[in-house]
């Protein structure tokens, strides 16, 4: 059986591959745990603006002079509206809750001020999903709403698009149901409705919660940036020492 000779440097090309290797390998990891540090500044300041809407009194529900000014920064401000429900135009729209399956009842709110804004009302349960199973809550006359603006959600759910022609609904599209009920001067927004009706929709469920891992991902990639390092470091030395030696 052969024994084996003594470990030999690498050629100068192998090392010159592995370094490059190395270093992109190491500039790519520090790269992203740069990305998820700035992506951290980020949720750390929605998580602050939108608590900041959340604790601010109810100002008015925007009006179409307002409407291509609105964007991320507004959402879940807090709002109010008087008006009057277009209940004949209401949609449902699929959802999963801690109350479990159900749908979102969006219902048209024609506003004093002449515009139409969807209005999620709230939650229901399969079996209440009919108007005529909550006959209760379809109240008419003047309404005030309060709740939290909520921008449109377009195309529909995960894996699922929304189908106006068969009335299926998988996300909250201001525009397509909009369309849809006929209602032509909707805004592009919709709000949350926060109080319950009694025989009504369940509102108040909208959830805020924001997770924000980011540093834990800035850590891992930094810790394997720090590993390339080391691995590079010793590899370094070994062929030092080989070179010395021969």
């Amino acid at each position: 059986m052969r024994e084996a000779g003594p470990a030999r440097p690498l050629s100068t090309g192998g090392l010159a591959l592995l370094a490059a290797i190395a270093a992109l390998l190491f500039a790519g990891l520090v790269a992203l745990g740069q990305w998820q540090i700035q992506r951290r500044a980020w949720k750390l300041d929605l998580i602050a603006r939108v608590e900041a809407h959340l604790q601010a009194a109810p100002v008015a529900a925007p009006g179409p002079a307002a409407w291509s000014a609105i964007g991320k920064p507004d959402e879940y401000r807090r709002l109010r509206v008087d008006g009057e429900f277009l209940h004949e135009r209401e949609t449902c729209v699929q959802a999963v809750t801690v109350r479990g399956p159900g749908c979102w009842v969006l219902t048209p709110l024609r506003t004093r001020d002449g515009f139409v804004v969807l209005v999620n009302r709230g939650f229901v349960e399969p079996e209440r999903r009919p108007p005529a199973a909550r006959a209760q809550g379809q109240i008419g006359g003047a309404a005030t709403v309060s709740g939290l603006l909520r921008l449109t959600e377009p195309g529909g759910g995960f894996l699922r698009r929304n189908d106006p022609a068969a009335n299926r609904w998988y996300s909250r599209d201001v525009a397509a149901i909009a369309a849809a009920r006929g209602v032509p001067d909707a805004a592009p927004y919709f709000i949350d409705a926060d109080a319950t009706v009694a025989g009504g929709p369940i509102g108040g469920l909208t959830v805020v919660r924001f997770r924000n891992s980011h540093l834990i991902y800035a850590l891992t990639w930094y810790g394997l940036a720090t590993m390339v390092a080391l691995g590079a470091g010793l590899v370094a030395r070994r062929e030092w020492r080989l070179r010395r030696g021969s």
